[in-house]
């Protein structure tokens, strides 16, 4: 069996242990992990200790107070530094719950990719999720991957999960790279560290990008491995503890823009120099991390094909823009008021739904007494030929359509 370096940072939180037990409990081989902890805690948290792992040989925990800590992805550095030629790594979070024989799972993923013809297969996403409140039984039972979900405002893709379908044979070809879960050869640490000066938005699409210019090869795992828990209760957040955490934020994100060239930002000879070690590899180049995956930072477009999560192919493609409109209504329109949601439809000349999005009871209670209820909406995609207002009342069901034409 081969060597894994597995690293978990950890921010004061509760499903620490319970992760580490289960990494451990369902490993095929456990004595060949190697598990370093960058362990983020407080002295408020008197159930937040490794007492019981800290004689373990196959433990490295980094205790950091708190206070100190700069935020995930300066952890994430941290632990990258103790990396010790390991065959393996695997990326986590700390809050993970994992299938019987991972380990052997993913060594095996790994080299039938490796018998394909991939030489840096990257093993990557979004994890489907477990409840700790209720585990095992509201696991889910499909594995996940990741689809383009918008810009924000400062031009930083973010992402979705989507159920991958129970007959794939085969990891699915990827395009971006989860922060929660990342298995590959353990070279990895060296070649695309963390950067300790990013703070959250940013990771992924950076990562995705640099892994990409090493000559890495993304894949989603088209069986279980593990799952992840996504709502964040009961943990408490760095930004939460941390007043500072804004300055960070902000000039991570300038980072994230110049690495990534986002609006056209210009990487000046002391921007590259502040980015050696951070920045793109030998192998290839940003543009054709564009070109294969569908989507352009400058003008923050995206294809048809990657919002459709179709395998990474260079394609003849529309890129799309971001589309915003704003949808009038009347009270005569919405008649009801008790209003479980109300489903905002765009559509394409035949009548295909190429977005949705449901307006929920906190914002329809604010509808009450106005003239005119405005309904803002904005999307990446196709530009829609119709809408459709669809309401559902609790006691009534489906009512009325109201229906318009895109102007």
């Amino acid at each position: 069996m081969y060597s894994i370096f597995v690293q978990i940072a950890s921010y004061r939180d509760p499903e620490l242990i319970p992760t580490l037990h289960s990494l451990i409990k369902n490993a095929k081989y456990p004595e060949q992990l190697t598990i370093c902890v960058a362990h983020q805690h407080s002295s408020k948290d008197t159930w937040d200790t490794l007492e019981e792992f800290k004689n373990d040989s196959r433990f490295i925990i980094i205790d950091i107070p708190h206070t100190e800590s700069m935020g995930t992805c300066w952890a994430r550095n941290q632990i990258q530094q103790h990396y010790s030629s390991e065959y393996f790594t695997l990326h986590l979070d700390s809050h993970h719950r994992f299938v019987k024989n991972w380990d052997d799972k993913c060594v095996q993923m790994f080299f039938r990719l490796r018998k394909k013809g991939f030489n840096k297969p990257l093993i990557t996403s979004y994890l489907p999720s477990y409840d700790p409140n209720n585990d095992p039984e509201h696991r889910s039972k499909v594995p996940w991957g990741m689809s383009f979900d918008r810009f924000t405002p400062e031009g930083i893709p973010l992402f979705l999960p989507y159920h991958i379908k129970k007959n794939t044979k085969h990891p699915i070809p990827a395009r971006f790279y989860s922060g929660h879960f990342a298995f590959t050869i353990g070279g990895f640490c060296r070649e695309v560290p963390h950067d300790p000066l990013l703070y959250f938005h940013g990771e992924e699409i950076s990562i995705a990008v640099r892994a990409s210019s090493w000559g890495y090869e993304l894949f989603h795992p088209n069986t279980l491995i593990a799952w992840h828990e996504y709502t964040r209760e009961g943990r408490h957040k760095h930004w939460e503890d941390n007043n500072q955490w804004d300055k960070l934020d902000q000039s991570s994100k300038t980072r994230v823009k110049t690495l990534l060239k986002i609006d056209n930002q210009k990487c000046s000879p002391c921007a590259k120099r502040a980015m050696k070690g951070y920045d793109l590899g030998p192998i290839s180049s940003l543009s054709w991390y564009e070109m294969l995956n569908g989507i352009n930072f400058k003008d923050r477009t995206v294809q048809q094909s990657t919002l459709d999560n179709k395998p990474p192919k260079i394609r003849s493609e529309v890129y799309h823009k971001l589309f915003r409109y704003k949808i009038t209504l009347t009270p005569s329109q919405l008649t009801e008021d008790d209003y479980t949601f109300v489903a905002v439809i765009f559509e394409d000349k035949n009548k295909k739904q190429l977005y949705r999005k449901d307006v929920l009871p906190n914002t329809i209670k604010h509808w009450k007494g106005l003239k005119e209820i405005m309904i803002e909406s904005e999307f990446i995609g196709q530009y829609p030929t119709s809408y459709v207002v669809w309401p559902y009342s609790k006691a009534k069901g489906w009512t009325n359509k109201v229906t318009g034409v895109v102007k």
